[in-house]
């Protein structure tokens, strides 16, 4: 019997697990979605909105990497604002991303069905998708070194099949594509794209929830942090300029009954190879692993952040506790499963992603003024890893999250207001039973 105490997680994590995590919880985001961003600004709009939210993510990643670094936990943004804003903001943070990591993988498992539906026809999408969700939750309560493993070998088939696609593309090329009907909606259009743009990034702070699980925290989310950063953008940039340089943007957009697809990589290729192509089968089989991936990767760090809620009693006690035998968080995997296939029943899968980018914007304001008042109330902290270009990255950061959560609740009142009132009734709930 292990001689840790039973609310301790095991650290089993390398640099290299942690990219592949890091890589694997965001890359579905380059294979499905980011494409209807196109339909609301165009090339432009949509090069734009990605333009700021690359630059989001860079400040973010390393502000939130000193947090990762100085406070090694596995509630992430929960446990760095409960320590610089105190216990009301700390249970925002974490609502917001139990709401982030919660609802993206219901969206995700939907298009893994819909992906095995076109090689099996006969098993129906939702069957698949639900399927998908018992096994990945059984993986992850078996071992985080298991989990973290299976995470790393499919992100390199993923990346490599990014890779591929760009190599196959390229050659095909045309800066005229690029330049075609490039901004038909104005700045408009800019502002409505963001949550897309988001989508090519969005969870990559969950990195950071498996802090407590990394052989020297401070040292490997460093490297796993940074380097998966790196590679993110560089995928994003080769995967939007391939894609829409083929044929222009509405060629990914648009299947031929003319209604939008949000699988734009095998609509691109289907302009180079044809449909009946080896390398088209190859390549849309091999983009399966994105999808995996992610799905994979977020449920993996939608437990921890659910466990750390459980653990400090801001949730029921019970989604606290470890697996004797195994000493993961089983049954914060087992509750996050049941909310996800509950959410994946109801078929509105582009208004839970937006849900959940909702979720992220919140937690990624809430961090970085966290980050900004532990500077001033803890200078003595240990701080292995230290921002660069200190106030400015936290402040850009806290800045373009900001005004990306108001233009997403001006272009998306109902579901702002639905994301608010979970919030709130959250917030009261929490309040009520903490005062008794």
């Amino acid at each position: 019997m292990s001689s840790q105490p039973v609310s301790e997680l095991r650290r089993t994590l390398t640099p290299v697990m942690l990219w592949g995590l890091g890589v694997g919880y965001v890359i579905s985001g380059m294979y499905f979605g980011w494409n209807l961003g196109l339909e609301k600004g165009g090339t432009l709009g949509m090069a734009i909105a990605t333009f700021f939210i690359i630059i989001l993510y860079l400040t973010f990643t390393f502000s939130y990497t000193e947090l990762a670094c100085a406070i090694p936990k596995a509630g992430g943004g929960f446990d760095y604002a409960n320590r610089a804003l105190g216990k009301d903001w700390g249970f925002l943070a974490g609502m917001s991303q139990n709401i982030e990591f919660i609802f993206a993988p219901p969206a995700i498992a939907f298009a893994i069905g819909a992906y095995f539906n076109l090689f099996f026809p006969q098993v129906p999408i939702m069957a698949i998708a639900i399927f998908s969700y018992v096994v990945f939750t059984c993986l992850n309560i078996y071992g985080i070194k298991a989990a973290a493993l299976f995470e790393l070998i499919i992100t390199i088939f993923a990346v490599g099949e990014l890779l591929l696609f760009a190599g196959v593309s390229f050659p095909h090329f045309e800066m005229k594509n690029l330049q075609h009907n490039a901004f038909p909606n104005g700045w408009q259009g800019v502002f409505a794209a963001i949550p897309f743009a988001i989508w090519f990034f969005l969870a990559i702070e969950g990195v950071a929830n498996v802090a407590e699980e990394a052989v020297n925290p401070q040292r490997t989310i460093m490297l796993g942090f940074g380097s998966a950063i790196l590679t993110l953008v560089i995928l994003c940039i080769l995967t939007f300029t391939s894609s829409i340089g083929v044929a222009g943007w509405e060629a990914i957009v648009y299947k031929e009954d003319g209604s939008a697809s949000d699988s734009p990589l095998p609509l691109a290729l289907r302009h180079i190879t044809g449909s009946n192509n080896l390398l088209y089968h190859l390549l849309i089989t091999v983009g399966l692993f994105g999808l995996v991936a992610s799905f994979h990767g977020i449920i993996l760090a939608a437990g921890r952040s659910t466990f750390e809620f459980g653990r400090v009693k801001y949730a029921p006690a019970f989604l606290g506790k470890i697996h004797s035998r195994f000493r993961t968080p089983s049954n914060a995997l087992v509750i996050n499963m049941g909310i996800g296939i509950l959410a994946l029943l109801t078929g509105k899968t582009a208004e839970i992603i937006t849900i959940s980018v909702f979720g992220a914007l919140t937690l990624y304001i809430i961090s970085m003024v966290s980050l900004l008042r532990l500077r001033k109330k803890e200078p003595e902290l240990a701080r292995p890893f230290k921002v660069p270009a200190y106030p400015w990255f936290p402040w850009i950061a806290l800045v373009i999250a900001t005004v990306s959560l108001i233009a997403m609740t001006i272009y998306n009142l109902r579901l702002s207001i639905i994301y608010f009132l979970i919030m709130g009734l959250a917030y009261g709930a929490f309040k009520l039973f903490t005062k008794k």
